[in-house]
């Protein structure tokens, strides 16, 4: 059977130009794959059309809407969800109208389907106090136990997102002055932060005790698992919730759900606390955009708080008198 244009140009998008051309993360790779999976289910199971027959004609508004509608009603996907996959959708399209003009009309309408609304949740962060129960948690004596608590002091200290940690290698650690660490954050881009002393000294010895400080070692990965692999995300989760479970006895405020991520928004939380700027921040977390970063102040309401209160008394309005002794306002009033 002759492959269809459909199949010949979702191939090269996802071969060629997204990681040749884009130079994407292969994980971005893998979810944008996971779109086109969901679409072509969709169209087998729910518009009857086979994969191997399915053609560019056919994927109009109607279809994409009907997609969309679908993931959210079966599949119960959340409106961020929805939302991720449009944009995978948008990208492949965005990319099409170059490569076949004639499709462009065809295109731009499926471009023009806007993003669901949807409430954005406040961002989590751990205050000091809880932060520092949940890494006193790992047991130093033991190898999972030392190799938990440096875990969880690098996630922390460098903000790095939880894919960033798995990249890991032994070869990206500088432990002597200035002591950092290589993450390579989204879009490949390459970022080295700092790291805090007590870091650098669980991560010396970390590194000596798995003979990862050789230099034929470096390109071990700097945390893996019993199987000597590397660390998959869940594996990364169920360390952290290990150890939050243990935390929860001596702090009540941790009685909700910790994420990796979390501790990622709660070094840029306790960055802004400590009156960094927010262009230093976000290079820091490695963001594109300081809206972004930007969700750190909005979301810091003790920060809002301490700020109105140090203005409250030097504020230049004057006490407005009351209304109510004003009697010839009074008056006028009973006259209407």
């Amino acid at each position: 059977m002759k492959p269809t244009d459909f199949s010949v140009h979702v191939t090269t998008f996802l071969t060629h130009y997204l990681g040749a051309q884009r130079n994407v993360s292969p994980n971005t790779i893998k979810a944008y794959r996971d779109v086109f999976t969901l679409l072509l289910r969709f169209c087998r199971e729910v518009q009857g059309i086979a994969p191997e027959r399915l053609r560019l004609e056919q994927i109009e508004v109607s279809l994409v809407e009907a997609f969309l509608d679908y993931l959210e009603r079966e599949r119960r996907s959340a409106p961020t969800t929805r939302n991720h996959r449009l944009a995978a959708l948008h990208a492949f399209f965005r990319y099409l109208q170059s490569e076949v003009p004639d499709r462009m009309l065809q295109c731009q309408k499926i471009l023009a389907i806007p993003q669901r609304r949807h409430a954005r949740p406040t961002v989590g962060y751990l205050s000091k106090e809880d932060l520092a129960e949940v890494l006193a948690q790992p047991d130093l004596r033991s190898r999972g136990g030392r190799r938990d608590a440096v875990l969880l002091s690098i996630l922390y200290d460098t903000g790095a997102r939880v894919q960033e940690l798995i990249d890991l290698s032994a070869g990206d650690v500088r432990l002597d002055p200035p002591a950092q660490v290589r993450l390579m954050g989204k879009g490949r881009k390459m970022r080295a932060v700092p790291l805090m002393e007590k870091t650098v000294q669980l991560l010396r010895d970390h590194m000596h005790e798995n003979h990862l400080d050789r230099p034929e070692q470096f390109d071990r990965p700097l945390f893996r698992n019993g199987r000597d692999q590397r660390l998959s995300r869940s594996g990364i989760r169920y360390i952290l919730q290990k150890h939050v479970g243990k935390a929860r006895s001596k702090r009540p405020s941790l009685d909700r759900t910790v994420t990796p991520h979390m501790l990622r928004h709660t070094k840029g939380m306790h960055l802004l606390q400590g009156g960094i700027s927010l262009e230093m921040i976000r290079d820091f977390l490695g963001h594109v955009d300081v809206k972004t970063t930007q969700i750190y102040a909005r979301a810091n309401l003790e920060m809002k708080r301490n700020a109105l209160e140090r203005i409250s008394d030097s504020s230049p309005v004057r006490a407005i008198p009351s209304w109510q002794q004003n009697k010839n306002l009074l008056e006028w009033l009973r006259s209407l």
